[in-house]
Parts: structure tokens; C-alpha cells; sequence
């Protein structure tokens, strides 16, 4: 417990390591199966409460967000040009998390989530964009997000970009993959082999990785990062 208040306290440092090209190194598991060895952990709600839980564990040799406090697991190391899979499921009930790319300043919006690029996995959403005060482009933007006159990636604005199908996911406690490509300023998604997101010019192209403890339970057993040549993108 004690390390999970020194990694809250630390992290603000710890987003100012430099970025480490993906492309340059080998595949590589974000996750070793027996600990959070290389992550660190942001509650807010721990800094007024020195008995709330860690809401990140590892069970079972999966890793596991309770969803409870609410809350983000992020990367020691920042990444850029890599292809993240992620396998998770929803083990009780349907609820809400996601996958942050290209995190940096912690806590920038609502005193919570770090400055990003979030790709939802909402069960029923999965492969939605988030605009943490970040942003990116998809095709039929209008359509997806709205009149252009809202658009923005702070509070009060349209940030959330519609995925292009909500029919990708599989039943409740049933394994899902989810395939996130970012290289240079493009991002794209799949769920389960199916294209669910594509977007290009986003404002950033490097960052740290995070995970969401967001009100659902959710367990993760793959998190392979594979680098990716910017002349080899997957189409």
C-alpha cells in the first residue's frame, strides 16, 4: 500500500522522462503477469483519504481494475510508433474503461484524467474516441461528433467521436481484442478483427500509456506492444 502513495506522489515527474521510439524495440508485454512492475498508479481520491484501496491488482495472473476509487494506471515510459493488443473482459456486469494514448499532464481534465487521446471500451461503445485535451480527425466528423461548433477537448464540449460500429464486441465475460495502432499523428482501432475507429492528425504522437478504473470491474490478461515502421502501416 505504501508503494501505491508513493507512485500517486511521484507521478507528476515521472511524465517527464523522455518518449521511447517503439520501432526501435522488440515486442514487448506491458504486463508481466505477477505484479504492476512499470506502471504507477493516480487516485485522486487517495490524496484526502490515506485508507482508500488501489483500485489496480493483479489476480489470478490477470491484471485487474476494480473500477472503484476512480483512477488511472499509467506507464513508467512514454511510447511512440507501436501497435498495443489488449485482450479484457467485463467478468460480472457491463460498465465503463478505457485505454489512454499519448497521456501526459496528469489530472488536466476535471481533476481527473490525463491529458490523452482515450479509446473507449465502454461495453456497447468500445473503439469510441475521447478528446482529453488532445484532438483528432475522422472521416464524416460532422456526422460522428457533431456540429463543428461544439467540438473542443475540454469540459463542457463535444469531445466523444462515434466509433463506426457498436457491433463488434462479444457477450458480457466473454474475452474481447482490441488493437490499438499509433503511429506518427494517426490512430486506428479494431474489436475483435473488425476496423472500429480511424483517425489522423491527432496533436500529439507520443506519450505514456494508461488504463482506467472507471465504475466497472474489468480484467486484463494481454497487453503486447509491438513496434510499428511508419513505411509498414497495417491497411
Amino acid at each position: 500500500m505504501k508503494s501505491f502513495f508513493i507512485a500517486a506522489v511521484c507521478m507528476a515527474t515521472a511524465f517527464d522522462s523522455t518518449p521511447r521510439c517503439a520501432s526501435q524495440h522488440e515486442p514487448q508485454s506491458l504486463f508481466n503477469g505477477r505484479d504492476l512492475s512499470g506502471w504507477h498508479v493516480d487516485v485522486p481520491a487517495a490524496d484526502s483519504n490515506v485508507r482508500v484501496r488501489n483500485p489496480f491488482l493483479v489476480r489470478n495472473g490477470m491484471l485487474v481494475t476494480l473500477g472503484e476509487p476512480r483512477g488511472h494506471l499509467i506507464t513508467d515510459s512514454s511510447y511512440r510508433d507501436y501497435r498495443l493488443e489488449v485482450e479484457y473482459r467485463f467478468p460480472a456486469a457491463p460498465g465503463n474503461a478505457g485505454v489512454l494514448v499519448h497521456a501526459s499532464t496528469p489530472r488536466a481534465l476535471y481533476g481527473m484524467f490525463p491529458r490523452s487521446i482515450e479509446v473507449q471500451m465502454e461495453h456497447g461503445n468500445a473503439g469510441d474516441f475521447w478528446c482529453i485535451l488532445e484532438d483528432i480527425r475522422v472521416p464524416d466528423m460532422e456526422r460522428r461528433r457533431g456540429p463543428p461548433a461544439e467540438w473542443g477537448t475540454t469540459e463542457g464540449k463535444a469531445r466523444r467521436i462515434l466509433n463506426l460500429t457498436d457491433n463488434s464486441e462479444k457477450p458480457l465475460g466473454e474475452w474481447n481484442t482490441m488493437v490499438i495502432e499509433a503511429v506518427g499523428r494517426s490512430i486506428r482501432v479494431w474489436v475483435n478483427g473488425d476496423l472500429v475507429n480511424d483517425g489522423s492528425d491527432a496533436t500529439a504522437d507520443h506519450g505514456r500509456i494508461a488504463l482506467q478504473s472507471e465504475g466497472a470491474e474489468v480484467e486484463f490478461r494481454k497487453l503486447l506492444l509491438s513496434p510499428v515502421s511508419r513505411l509498414h502501416i497495417t491497411r
